[in-house]
């Protein structure tokens, strides 16, 4: 094993970390290690190879096999992007031929126009390697030299040590986002939301009609008369035990990810301004009697697409698929299945998003986006409320 590119292999891994690239998978003997950009979209991923390779037909079998993993990455990953990046860094080539196995880039079937390029640094080529590499990284790489009278394993293993315990903290910090609050509010919203139906039943009925305006739907003429908490009191009604039913589940199931993620009042204010964005949507695109939390639990996916936007590759890599599809299968079904408001299902999702943008993330602060999704929410609600009136 030599010290030299031992040092150079976690000098690299160091190098795409600054450039904020993270981990996102570590072989159990450290020298297969994966790494993703957040912010790089012209070269997203990277995956770096620590060997001395004797023989060309090991590197044959290996990048087919890093290509055939990276073909399954793109057909994972939203946008375009030009590269997947596979370096080897060892010693001394292979003694066989090898170079035609790197000459091309091979293509992702899943991108147009994106390819698989594969390096292979040894001690002959560092430069002109490294200097080929910067131009697909786009970013300079430059290594200061070794003082005379220091180890290169030593300086190695120090860089190892560090890098694998920024990547600890970052797994730590990262599991923390999803535990920063405690399910207070959800329980509350789903026991007001079963009293109220109990209290329905007994009034005459919650599927009747007179009932519901009663107790507070969403009722076009009696908004327009004045009586504004109409926007707010549809939250909590149901029509129906099937329909109360639905709405608990999810409520219970997002709620508790959407306030474990926000916090208990940040989820309060999204929760309240996707319902109001829920019932104005209906307001202004269905003349019906209506009620229900379906805007607002809409607006807890939208929250949950708000902090795809703030952590793209962990919501991804977690919750993100899911989501975007159950939001696209729902939204489907209410165009398909006639008697569903889906204007409110999605003035609810734009509403949740918007107000997740305000109140933000806990222990984040970005004010000029939170600023601006605070005008883009009063805009469109004055807009709304003055279109419906």
């Amino acid at each position: 094993m030599n010290g030299k590119m031992e040092l150079l292999f976690w000098q690299l891994v160091y190098f795409f970390i600054k450039q904020r690239y993270r981990i996102v998978q570590l072989a159990n003997d450290s020298r297969e290690i994966w790494l993703e950009s957040l912010e790089n979209k012209h070269v997203p991923i990277v995956r770096l190879v620590r060997d001395d390779i004797d023989w060309s037909q090991w590197l044959k079998r290996d990048i087919e096999y890093a290509w055939r993993v990276a073909e399954q990455i793109s057909k994972r990953r939203l946008g375009k992007f030009n590269k997947i990046v596979n370096i080897y860094i060892s010693t001394y080539p292979p003694v066989d031929d090898w170079e035609f196995l790197i000459e091309k880039p091979l293509p992702l079937s899943q991108q147009r126009n994106a390819a698989f390029q594969t390096f292979l640094i040894h001690s002959g080529n560092i430069h002109i390697s490294l200097q080929q590499l910067a131009d697909i990284v786009q970013t300079p790489i430059a290594f200061p030299p070794l003082a005379g009278d220091r180890d290169p394993f030593f300086e190695a293993e120090r860089l190892k040590r560090a890098i694998l315990r920024e990547a600890r903290e970052q797994q730590e910090r990262e599991r923390r986002l999803f535990e920063y609050g405690k399910p207070v509010f959800t329980y509350i919203f789903i026991a007001l939301q079963v009293i109220v139906f109990l209290l329905m039943e007994r009034s005459g009925g919650s599927t009747n009609p007179d009932v519901l305006i009663q107790y507070g739907a969403k009722f076009n003429p009696l908004i327009q008369a004045g009586e504004w908490w109409r926007f707010f009191t549809p939250i909590f009604l149901h029509i129906g035990f099937l329909h109360l039913l639905m709405n608990t589940f999810a409520l219970y199931y997002l709620g508790m990810a959407v306030e474990r993620l926000y916090g208990s009042w940040r989820f309060f204010f999204i929760y309240f301004t996707a319902g109001f964005f829920g019932t104005l949507g209906s307001f202004l695109f269905t003349a019906s009697l209506s009620a229900g939390a379906s805007g607002a639990i809409f607006g807890l996916f939208g929250a949950l697409l708000y902090f795809g936007t703030v952590y793209r590759h962990l919501f991804f890599q977690t919750i993100g698929t899911n989501i975007i599809s159950l939001i696209v299968i729902n939204l489907v079904f209410g165009m398909m299945v006639p008697g569903i408001d889906n204007a409110g299902h999605i003035g609810g999702l734009i509403g949740g998003f918007l107000a997740a943008g305000i109140v933000h993330l806990p222990n984040h602060f970005d004010w000029k986006r939170q600023m601006r999704s605070l005008l883009i929410t009063v805009s469109i609600a004055a807009f709304g409320l003055y279109v419906g009136f």
